[in-house]
């Protein structure tokens, strides 16, 4: 945080042009090592319209439901009910910190797979939070620019004191 690269919108993919073999290998390195839900290809300075997320269980989001694996290329988010709720959220970006930010509880998100095949699913809840928040980093959005109460945003050794 405070990289303005960071701040950057994102170019789509174009299949054609581009090997994201590589790209996509190291995403998948770099969300493992950090214990990471998702990441988004800006945080690794690759200003293109590329998501990853997925895990079965996340020592950063225990009460999470898992979320299936997904590599996400110039995805498109639509809401599908106005419905939002608050959750924590934490950033590879943004390390140490968390906050509350409201989030569509319910959305379709549509794109393509590393091969160029169409994806489209509706999802709910935390899966819905994790492609929301990736997906900002897209167009330059990073989760404190969307906290609405600053009350509940602060180091996380503090916020989750046992």
């Amino acid at each position: 945080m405070g990289n303005p690269e960071l701040l950057k919108v994102s170019e789509p993919v174009d299949f054609e042009k581009e090997d994201l073999t590589t790209l996509i290998d190291d995403m998948k390195e770099t969300m493992k090592a950090n214990d990471g839900a998702g990441l988004a290809a800006p945080q690794i300075g690759v200003f293109k319209r590329l998501v990853i997320f997925g895990f079965d269980t996340n020592d950063r989001y225990p009460e999470a439901d898992s979320v299936p694996f997904t590599v996400l290329i110039n995805p498109i988010i639509t809401p599908l009910s106005d419905e939002k709720e608050n959750g924590w959220e934490g950033c590879l970006s943004v390390p140490g910190l968390r906050g509350v930010v409201p989030r569509f509880t319910h959305i379709k998100y549509e794109g393509y797979d590393a091969e160029g095949n169409k994806i489209e699913r509706e999802v709910e809840d935390f899966h819905a939070r994790v492609v929301q928040h990736e997906c900002d980093h897209l167009d330059g959005i990073l989760y404190p620019m969307k906290i609405e109460d600053y009350r509940y945003f602060g180091f996380h050794e503090e916020i989750f004191k046992d």
